[in-house]
């Protein structure tokens, strides 16, 4: 088989569509139907078939497009490498983070790194565990940090520091002044959560239903973990959110986190990489400056300096 035969067929499984796959190649589509019969030659199996709207992949064609994909994630972590190593640089650095390591952990993480090797090109994305790990996987992003239920199937992880989601609510809510409070207390309250998709919303809503109590009543629904904290600071809904996150908001919000054992949901921030993907020599001293801040975090916190 020839590299360019399985690029040429990877972009036509992604565009269903043979005239689309020669436009954006600048190709005629003959020259690419020609590739294409080539690779099946090569292959020996019927790769695509023909259909009303385009074509359609065989099950042989599925199976190829699959390890076409991990072959230019390759292809394109040897180039990196390959540049940075010819370009004597270290390279650029693209990670995604959670809103807690943008505000908390990144500033002095990127500082610290920038001060290191000023030549190094870092761009930050924000996002939750539903948009970065995907990116993570299609190599758009080289590093994610945020909390983590389990480690994902072909990620590596690395553990910055332990936490746990905690409910929380107004200062001024009539249960924050109780020493204990019980799920029983909090079921008939209205929340601000996360999304469904999200394991800690999973977690809580499993929590209720092995109670025997009904789902928690959601207001509001959003992954700004920001936006919540502020809009239960000021009225009477109630909170699930890391209690790291909690406590930082805590000086300039007026919260409170509520002493629910029954809600006390373990968790870890992490940092992760795919598994076998090239890490540049930034990136990986990235991965230590991350490891170093996150503990000075978790200090100060158990200090009470948080």
């Amino acid at each position: 088989m020839k590299l360019r035969d399985i690029e040429y067929f990877a972009l036509v499984a992604e565009q269903g569509h043979l005239g689309r796959a020669a436009e954006a190649l600048g190709l005629s589509t003959p020259a690419l139907s020609k590739s294409l019969r080539r690779l099946e030659r090569a292959a020996g199996a019927k790769l695509v078939k023909r259909t009303p709207k385009g074509v359609e992949l065989t099950a042989p064609g599925a199976t190829l497009y699959s390890h076409a994909r991990q072959l230019q994630l390759a292809l394109h972590d040897v180039a990196r490498e390959v540049a940075d190593i010819g370009q004597g640089r270290a390279g650029a650095l693209r990670v995604g983070a959670n809103q807690f390591s943008l505000d908390h952990i990144l500033p002095r993480a990127s500082e610290t790194l920038l001060k290191e090797a000023p030549k190094v090109g870092l761009k930050l994305t924000a996002g939750g565990n539903d948009v970065l790990v995907p990116a993570l996987r299609n190599g758009r992003l080289d590093l994610i940090i945020g909390y983590v239920p389990s480690a994902p199937e072909g990620l590596v992880e690395e553990h910055l520091l332990s936490d746990a989601f905690v409910v929380h609510c107004s200062s001024g809510h009539r249960l924050s002044e109780r020493k204990r409070v019980t799920i029983a207390d909090v079921a008939d309250e209205t929340w601000a959560l996360g999304p469904a998709n999200v394991p800690d919303w999973q977690w809580l809503h499993r929590i209720f239903e092995e109670k025997g109590l009904p789902p928690p009543k959601t207001a509001i629904e959003t992954s700004a973990t920001p936006l919540r904290l502020r809009v239960v600071s000021s009225t009477r809904l109630l909170g699930f959110a890391p209690r790291l996150f909690v406590q930082q908001a805590m000086s300039r919000l007026p919260l409170v986190e509520l002493p629910v054992t029954e809600l006390e949901w373990p968790c870890r921030l992490a940092v992760r990489y795919r598994k076998g993907g090239y890490i540049s020599p930034a990136g990986r001293r990235f991965i230590e400056i991350l490891k170093a801040t996150a503990k000075g975090l978790s200090r100060a916190s158990s200090d009470g300096g948080a």
